[in-house]
C-alpha cells in the first residue's frame, strides 16, 4: 500500500462508496478532494475535515480520479480527467489494488436482476461451510471495508453492478457468474451492447466463469469467456452443468471424488418462490462450489437463507388474498420474473419506465392476470400493452403523483381481488415520481394491505 504519501486524489461523489473511499486513502496518507455539489451529502465529510466541492475537473497536479458507481462516464470531471490522461477507477478497481497480501479471494456476481438474492445466498452458503464470508460490493459491507477488515475474511462475495464493473480494469476473482442480461441503465452506458461488454467483465481474469444456460444474451457472451465456463440450468443438467432433476439442485460441474453428480439440496430448500430464484440458488451454489464447499453446506445454506425485504417478500394479513411486495422489481425483466412465480394475479405496476419497453412483459403474463391496477407517471404504456393483449383484464388507475398513491392502489387491488388470489407489486418501473425509493414504495404498500411497514 505504499506509494499514497502526498499522492493528490480526487474522490467523485460524496456517497456511501465514495466516504469511504476518502477516508481509506486519507488514511493512507493521500491529499484528497471530493467531489460533490450536494451540501447534504458533503457536510459530514466537512465535518471530518474534508474539502469538498463542486468540480468540473481536477484540480492541477491530480494523479487519480476514484469515481462512485453513479457517475456516468460523460460526466465532465471524469471526461475532463482522461483527457488529460488522468487515471479513473472505480472504488471496486481502489479496493482490488488495496488488498493485503493473502486477501480473501472473491467470488463475483452480476446480472441485471437477482444479484442481490444471489449473492446473500452465496454468503449463506459459504458461512454454513464454516467460512468467515460476507456480501459485500453493491450491496451489504462497502468492499473497501471488507477487503480492510481488522479480522479478514475467508472469503468474499462481492455483488457488481455494470457501473462498478466498467471501472474495473484489474479485478480478477478466483470465479464470477453472469445471471441474465437485460435491457437495463443504456442511457448510463450509451448502448445495450456496451451495458452487456460492461457485465460480461466480471468474467475477465475469473479462474471460473459461471453463467446462465437459459438466457440467450449470457450464453453468446459466455463462449467468448476466458478459463473454465460453467453454466446452470433449470433444466436436466449436462456435464459441466448444474441444473433440476425433478425436485433436486444437481451439479455436473464440481462432481464428487468418484466423478459422479452430486445432489446438492431440494427444491423446497430454495425459500423463495419462483424460477428465477432456483436460478439465482444455482448460480450462489456454482460460486460456492467452485470455491470447494461441500453439498451439504449448499442445502444448509439456502435453507437459512432470508431474503432482503421488498423482493417477493409475502405481506402478512387474514384476508385469504395473498400479498406479496416485490418492490424490488423496478425494470421488466424483474417484473416478469415475478409474474410468473404466480398464478392469478391482481398486478400493482408503474412508475417511471425510463424508456423501457413493457410489450412482451404484459404479453407474457396475460395468462396470469385477473386484473390491473396502474399507478404513476407511465401508465400509458402498460394501458397500451394491455388493451393490446389483455383486452378483458380489468384495468384501474390511480393518477395522484405522491405517497398517497400507494393507498389507493391497494384500495382498487382489494376491491378487485378474490379469495385464493396474489396482489403482486411488481411495479416493473423505477419509484421516484411518487416515493422516495423502491423501498418505501413496499413499505407503504405492506402497510395499507395490512402488514407492518
Amino acid at each position: 500500500m505504499s506509494g499514497w504519501d502526498g499522492r493528490q486524489v480526487v474522490v467523485a461523489g460524496a456517497g456511501v462508496s465514495g466516504a469511504a473511499a476518502a477516508r481509506v486513502l486519507r488514511d493512507l496518507g493521500a491529499r484528497v478532494v471530493v467531489a460533490d455539489a450536494s451540501e447534504e451529502r458533503a457536510e459530514p465529510l466537512r465535518a471530518e475535515g474534508f474539502d469538498v466541492r463542486p468540480l468540473d475537473q481536477p484540480p492541477a497536479g491530480t494523479s487519480l480520479v476514484v469515481t462512485s458507481p453513479g457517475w456516468r462516464p460523460t460526466s465532465p470531471l471524469l471526461v475532463a480527467a482522461a483527457a488529460a490522461g488522468v487515471e479513473v477507477w472505480g472504488e471496486v478497481e481502489l479496493a482490488w489494488r488495496l488488498r493485503p497480501a493473502g486477501a480473501a479471494p472473491w467470488l463475483a456476481l452480476t446480472g441485471t436482476n437477482g444479484k442481490t438474492t444471489s449473492v446473500r445466498m452465496l454468503a449463506s452458503v459459504l458461512e454454513a461451510a464454516g467460512l468467515r464470508a460476507v456480501a459485500t460490493g453493491n450491496v451489504g459491507l462497502p468492499v473497501l471495508d471488507a477487503v480492510l477488515a481488522a479480522e479478514p475474511y475467508d472469503v468474499l462475495a462481492v455483488e457488481l453492478s455494470s457501473f462498478q464493473l466498467h471501472w474495473s480494469s484489474s479485478l480478477r476473482p478466483a470465479a464470477a457468474a453472469l445471471l441474465n442480461v437485460a435491457d437495463d441503465h443504456t442511457d448510463w452506458h450509451g448502448s445495450f451492447q456496451e451495458y452487456a461488454l460492461a457485465k460480461s467483465r466480471v468474467w475477465r481474469g475469473s479462474g471460473v466463469c459461471v453463467g446462465n444456460a437459459d438466457d440467450e444474451v449470457t450464453r453468446t457472451l459466455l463462449g467468448r469467456a476466458p478459463g473454465r465456463r460453467v453454466t446452470f440450468t433449470l433444466q436436466a443438467p449436462r456435464d459441466g452443468e448444474l441444473g433440476v432433476v425433478e425436485d433436486l439442485l444437481v451439479d455436473r460441474a464440481f462432481p464428487d471424488v468418484r466423478g459422479e453428480a452430486t445432489a446438492l439440496a431440494e427444491l423446497r430448500d430454495v425459500g423463495v418462490p419462483g424460477d428465477h430464484n432456483v436460478a439465482n440458488a444455482l448460480a450462489a451454489a456454482a460460486l460456492a462450489r467452485a470455491h470447494g464447499v461441500p453439498a451439504d453446506a449448499v442445502r444448509d445454506g439456502l435453507r437459512a437463507f432470508r431474503p432482503d425485504p421488498h423482493r417477493n417478500a409475502l405481506v402478512p394479513t387474514s384476508d385469504g388474498i395473498r400479498w406479496v411486495d416485490d418492490s424490488k422489481a423496478t425494470n421488466p425483466h424483474a417484473a416478469a420474473a415475478s409474474l410468473a412465480a404466480y398464478d392469478d394475479v391482481v398486478w400493482v405496476a408503474g412508475g417511471l419506465l425510463k424508456g423501457a419497453d413493457v410489450d412482451d412483459l404484459v404479453r407474457a403474463a396475460a395468462p396470469r392476470l385477473r386484473a390491473v391496477v396502474l399507478l404513476g407517471t407511465d401508465r400509458q404504456p402498460f394501458r397500451e400493452a394491455l388493451a393490446r393483449h389483455a383486452p378483458d383484464v380489468p384495468v384501474r388507475e390511480v393518477e395522484r403523483l405522491d405517497t398517497e398513491a400507494m393507498s389507493d392502489a391497494v384500495a382498487h387491488a382489494r376491491a378487485l381481488a378474490q379469495a385464493g388470489w396474489t396482489v403482486l407489486l411488481a411495479p416493473a418501473a423505477a419509484s421516484m415520481d411518487c416515493f422516495r425509493d423502491y423501498g418505501q414504495r413496499g413499505d407503504l404498500f405492506a402497510a395499507a394491505a395490512g402488514g407492518a411497514a
